[in-house]
């Protein structure tokens, strides 16, 4: 009995998520040039690609990445009134490729929002990618949902569930 109810707090605690990475490279080399692109918007929030932006982009660094340049800001269409789109990544990686940078990390945002509800549980989906640019191969992918309680922050929920997608990376 006593590992039944163990078992459910466990579940209880750790809240809904769902993860999946993919990893094509062992290990990426962390003294070469790295870039994070813009992420696509996919969701009616506004401005979420940014969002998740500038917390992948503080994660990665604090994983002990030497630099992670960031793509021109003019270069971003995410805005209140326009979502962005593919072609906003596209010129953000030749802008990459002129820079000389060798890994770029990009991805989407699928769910940003609060539940509708009378709870109203904050709810984030993301996926990640590094792309190598010498070979223009996908070397490192994630995707992954994650919901939280009724009194967390979305931004909270969206560190937690970046922190697990990125967990899986290997940089030395």
């Amino acid at each position: 009995m006593k590992r039944l109810v163990s078992l459910l707090m466990l579940v209880l605690l750790t809240g809904c998520s769902s993860l999946q990475t993919s990893t094509m490279n062992n290990t990426l080399n962390g003294n070469e040039k790295w870039a994070m692109l813009p992420m696509i918007n996919n969701t009616d929030t506004p401005q979420a690609g940014l969002r998740a932006e500038a917390i992948v982009h503080t994660l990665m660094l604090n994983r002990g990445l030497k630099s992670l340049d960031l793509y021109p800001v003019e270069l971003n269409n995410d805005t209140l009134f326009e979502p962005s789109e593919r072609k906003v990544v596209d010129k953000a990686r030749e802008w990459a490729q002129s820079q000389g940078i060798r890994y770029i990390l990009t991805g989407s945002v699928e769910e940003w929002h609060y539940k509708v509800g009378v709870d109203g549980e904050p709810a984030v989906g993301l996926t990640l990618k590094v792309i190598d640019l010498n070979t223009n191969q996908v070397v490192w992918s994630a995707v992954g949902a994650k919901s939280g309680w009724s009194r967390s922050a979305l931004s909270a929920v969206a560190q937690d569930l970046a922190r697990s997608l990125l967990s899986d990376l290997k940089v030395d």
